[in-house]
Formats: structure tokens, C-alpha cells, sequence
């Protein structure tokens, strides 16, 4: 013979939030003390260099001559830019610009020789015509060749 046990009904769950609240106070002071604060790259102040203007004119190369080849090369200081095919020559856009500035930080004026090749086409002169008003310079002269 079996005995039945009688089950007594279990009490409701009372959900207690006092010691939790206990618990993510003390979670977040842990991890509060735990974590170490680095100073950001963004925080750390430097100065750039710049252009440093001077009162009175500088020996500074004023005149820079650019050697169109008959293949479209363009040459400055024996350093090609771009290339024969390019359309737009940036290259030499940039560095005529930086002339530019250099020169007007020294007080002088930027100038330009183009000095292209006999054969040369009449549209790659054209285009380096445009790199110097793209760079700003408004000084251009032209070499007639070796022959003056």
C-alpha cells in the first residue's frame, strides 16, 4: 500500500531589486577602478611647420624653365612630370603651386620659361600653359631655341 503525500502549494516568488541594485553598484565601481584612462593621439597638441615670410627679398630662384620633349615629356630640373599621354598634368600643377608659394613667401616673383622641342605638338604647350594658370603663375615666357 502506497502512501500519498500531499503537496504543499509553494509560496509566490518575490522578486527582491534592493540586492541587485547592490550588485551593479558594485559591478560598476569594480570596472570603474579596473580600467586605466589613456590620453587619446588626438589629445596631444604639436605645431606643423608653415611658410615663414621674410621682410626683404631672399636669393631665391625665381624662374623655373620648363623642356617640353617632341614625344610631350615634360621636364623641370631634369625631373620628368606626368606623362607624355596625360591630359591633365597635376604633377606639374603641384609644383608649379609650390613654386608659387615659395616665391611669395621670399618676395619674388614666379616665373616661367617653356622652352619645347621644335617638333613638339602645339597642344601638350598648350596644357603646360594651363598647369601654370592652374598653379597661378602668371609670368610665362617662351624660349625661342638654341640658336639666339
Amino acid at each position: 500500500m502506497a502512501i500519498r503525500l500531499k503537496k504543499k502549494p509553494l509560496p509566490p516568488a518575490i522578486f527582491q531589486i534592493a540586492p541587485m541594485i547592490d550588485v551593479v553598484f558594485l559591478l560598476l565601481i569594480y570596472f570603474m577602478v579596473g580600467t586605466t584612462i589613456h590620453k587619446q593621439e588626438a589629445d596631444i597638441s604639436f605645431l606643423l611647420p608653415g611658410v615663414a615670410e621674410t621682410s626683404e627679398a631672399i636669393d631665391f630662384p625665381d624662374e623655373q624653365i620648363i623642356e617640353i620633349r617632341a614625344d610631350g615629356q615634360v621636364i623641370v630640373n631634369d625631373y620628368a612630370y606626368d606623362t607624355p599621354a596625360a591630359a591633365r598634368l597635376t604633377q606639374l600643377a603641384g609644383m608649379l603651386t609650390r613654386f608659387r608659394q615659395a616665391s611669395e613667401a621670399s618676395k619674388a616673383t614666379a616665373a616661367v620659361t617653356i622652352a619645347p622641342d621644335p617638333a613638339t605638338p602645339h597642344q601638350r604647350i598648350v596644357r603646360v600653359m594651363d598647369a601654370c594658370a592652374q598653379a597661378g603663375i602668371t609670368q610665362v615666357n617662351f624660349a625661342l631655341g638654341d640658336d639666339e
